[in-house]
């Protein structure tokens, strides 16, 4: 909620912007504080204040209070961060939309450029001179892994993806200088990719993960594209943090496929003519 508050911020009228900053100043006061010290503090009328309560998709003050309270506790297990035990369908789609757009922006604001720009060149150079590109992932990070493999197919290179950790092991041993390997993963230390990782980059292939930032995955390898989204690993379903994975990859193989230039739409729209066959008219 805070972070979909943050997202919205600049799109506010001034007024409201003054009553998301005393939201975001200390949360818990505010979901205590009655609607005419609210506005005092603010420097608004009361109607203002539930008009931004209204902005954000509440139905007034007081809704946006109680779920507020949801909002800086603990949330659902297991579930998902934003959404509340006793949260009426309508809520959760709004939360569940609202917090992806939110990470997804969030994003967009801090993301590396120099980082994402160092991958795509890596891979764009194992790419023309036919090295190899393995995509690693376990679990979620797992199906993420595949759906790159699969964008990187479609662009004309050469990719495979593993998800099981005796088949990375194998896979990165194999690896040498030119060659990239593009671990994702949530958390950043899970045992088998952390392997994998190391024995990449000891033999001299470009090692990229996608993870959170200070983990020791990222640590661990010379390029680093930041996945950071307040999601407990332990705690929540990552829904979140696999779509910003995903996203990601959506980045990075644009830029690659610009890379590779003109030579790239002849292939794709053959490959679209002979996929025609595939559908019914």
């Amino acid at each position: 909620m805070l972070h979909r508050i943050t997202a919205s911020l600049p799109s506010l009228p001034p007024a409201e912007q003054r009553v998301a900053r005393l939201v975001l100043s200390d949360a818990r006061a505010f979901s205590r504080l009655p609607v005419r010290e609210l506005a005092r503090r603010a420097q608004v009328s009361k109607p203002t204040v539930v008009r931004f309560c209204r902005s954000m998709g509440y139905d007034g003050l007081a809704d946006f209070k109680l779920k507020l309270v949801g909002s800086v506790s603990e949330g659902v297990p297991f579930v998902h961060r934003s959404v509340d035990a006793d949260d009426k369908t309508g809520d959760v789609l709004v939360k569940v939309v609202d917090n992806a757009a939110a990470a997804f922006l969030q994003y967009r604001n801090a993301a590396s450029t120099a980082a994402i720009k160092r991958a795509a060149d890596a891979i764009a150079a194992s790419w023309k001179t036919g090295r190899r590109i393995e995509f690693y992932g376990v679990g979620n990070s797992g199906i993420v892994a595949q759906d790159a493999q699969h964008k990187f197919f479609r662009l004309g290179v050469t990719s495979i993806a593993a998800s099981d950790g005796h088949m990375q092991v194998m896979s990165a041993t194999l690896l040498g200088a030119q060659d990239c390997a593009v671990i994702i993963s949530n958390s950043g230390r899970t045992r088998d990719l952390m392997d994998a990782a190391d024995i990449a980059r000891k033999n001299g292939a470009t090692t990229i993960a996608i993870t959170a930032s200070g983990s020791a995955l990222a640590r661990s390898c010379q390029i680093h594209l930041a996945a950071d989204h307040p999601e407990s690993y332990d705690q929540y379903s990552p829904m979140v943090s696999r779509l910003l994975h995903l996203l990601i990859i959506d980045v990075l193989a644009t830029c690659v496929a610009l890379r590779i230039g003109s030579r790239l739409q002849p292939t794709l729209q053959q490959m679209k003519e002979n996929l025609r066959a595939k559908r019914y008219t």
